[in-house]
């Protein structure tokens, strides 16, 4: 056994025993614990694992929780950290469906107790009904592809997953992952570098697509299927990078072209319309609507980059889809005018019942993931109205965003905590379209967990199971230069 090992094991042994005492007369404090996370208040689904806190404070040697249901039950921890058992918590949990949870915090310094003031967690009516979350991590700062990888985490424990790491295609980016609806079954991802290519995997089939011709501008990314998993609406960019020197701003994204297609994945077509191929305007962000018969997509009028980038300002549109005929139709509505209001709209996300869009509102340009004014803003598709969503907004960065197959549940990445790396939370939304307090993705030592990691989250999704790809094959596939070509109809 090695000795950082063994000195690990003896003083994971040694804190365990040490906090393993009776609370006995503690001092009664008129205040709340101070947490990390901020769980105070939060709304849960069923299902979730352990929420997990750490007690900030000097010369705190050990806490105590005690978890009582508003509808029966309750449970015990005890710790460095408040590290609740699995099974225990799912069933408390469960039982308070549609209740509350009351946490009592005990800590002990100087061989003292003390005792804060209860706070709650609300335990949500509505199921999430989802097994896990996919997402990209990577460095904070995007202009490197340095290590990063897509991963997969089972949300009712603490389980993390590997789909893809670039470590497998060195000297690429994995990026711009989606499924449909959230079923893994039909499942796409992009490769950017040498390899690139578009990975799709269908009923277990995978397929690497080169989705250049000579009528396109390059490569297909921003992915969205289309409901009956016979299509995938993509745009096609061509990006560049900027870099601020000015405080608080760092790196700028833009589109010097960009357009829109829809991808056949029976007959390997990518289905042009002229009304996407202006040279005037740019497009992107393409999202169908869950019944199949419209795309959304952003778009603005082309300008000389980067000296106009803080004058790029992309509105919200739709057109209708026929997919019959695989056509689209020849009038685009505007659904949001943002640039009158001097904004800038990206990422827009429809629910799956389809009652709203939820996108991502910043004052200018097409990649808003380093503006702190960029919050999440919700459009209701019959009456017009458009909000922020100020329960889970804050004065740094929310952008990435997904819907739950249920459309009551919503995962977002932010950069809230400390400016620089972006977090996921989850919030749960009511048929008033009224969202709950956000929580940090669980971890089972939580400050533990997010002080050491030096990656960021983003392109959050939900996936009802697991997600079953072949790393190994789909990584020899992607070197291999294999490639299935795509024709083009217009």
């Amino acid at each position: 056994m090695r000795l950082n090992t063994l000195l690990y094991i003896l003083t994971t042994v040694f804190v365990l025993s040490a906090c393993s005492k009776s609370v006995e007369n503690p001092q009664l404090l008129d205040k709340p614990p101070v947490i990390y996370p901020d769980y105070s208040e939060v709304t849960i689904p069923v299902g979730i694992a352990p929420m997990n806190f750490n007690v900030i404070g000097k010369d705190v040697s050990c806490v105590d929780v005690v978890v009582k249901g508003s509808k029966g039950g309750e449970l015990h921890a005890q710790g460095d950290a408040v590290d609740m058992p699995l099974d225990e918590w799912h069933s408390l949990v469960e039982q308070n469906k549609d209740g509350e949870l009351s946490f009592t915090v005990c800590v002990e310094k100087d061989g003292k107790w003390y005792q804060y003031q209860d706070f709650r967690m609300f335990v949500s009516k509505y199921d999430l009904e989802e097994w896990g979350l996919t997402y990209r991590r990577v460095a904070p700062g995007y202009e490197v592809f340095s290590q990063m990888g897509l991963y997969q985490r089972d949300l009712s424990n603490f389980d993390e997953y590997e789909i893809i790491q670039n470590t497998r295609v060195p000297g690429n980016c994995v990026n711009c992952h989606t499924s449909n609806r959230t079923n893994p079954k039909e499942f796409v991802f992009h490769v950017r570098g040498n390899h690139g290519a578009s990975v799709i995997q269908k009923d277990g089939e995978m397929d690497i697509l080169d989705t250049k011709t000579d009528k396109t501008l390059g490569l297909c990314v921003y992915p969205y299927w289309h409901p009956d998993g016979r299509y995938l609406a993509f745009s096609t960019n061509t990006t560049r990078q900027g870099f601020h020197v000015v405080k608080d701003e760092r790196i700028e994204v833009f589109d010097h072209e960009s357009d829109l297609q829809v991808l056949d994945t029976k007959t390997n077509e990518l289905i042009l319309s002229p009304v996407f191929m202006k040279k005037d305007f740019n497009e992107t962000y393409p999202a169908f609507s869950p019944d199949g018969k419209t795309m959304y997509f952003c778009s603005t009028v082309l300008r000389q980059y980067p000296g106009d980038t803080r004058r790029v300002r992309y509105n919200l549109y739709s057109i209708s889809f026929d997919a019959e005929k695989a056509s689209f139709g020849e009038k685009i509505d505007t659904l949001i005018d943002a640039e009158s209001d001097s904004m800038s709209i990206a990422f827009p996300k429809p629910s799956y019942d389809g009652k709203y869009i939820m996108y991502t509102l910043a004052d200018y340009g097409t990649f808003p993931i380093w503006h702190k004014e960029a919050d999440l803003w919700l459009l209701n598709l019959k009456t017009g109205e458009k909000r922020a969503i100020a329960e889970v907004n804050t004065k740094d960065t929310e952008s990435y965003h997904n819907w739950s197959d249920n459309s009551h549940w919503f995962v977002f990445s932010s950069r809230r905590g400390d400016g620089l790396y972006t977090r996921l939370y989850l919030s749960s939304i009511d048929e008033k379209g009224r969202a709950t307090k956000p929580f940090l993705l669980p971890q089972k030592n939580p400050r533990h967990y997010y002080d050491r990691l030096m990656y960021s989250y983003n392109v959050p999704d939900f996936t009802k199971e697991k997600v079953d790809i072949d790393s190994r094959m789909a990584a020899n596939g992607i070197l291999s230069e294999r490639r299935t070509s795509l024709s083009v109809r217009q």
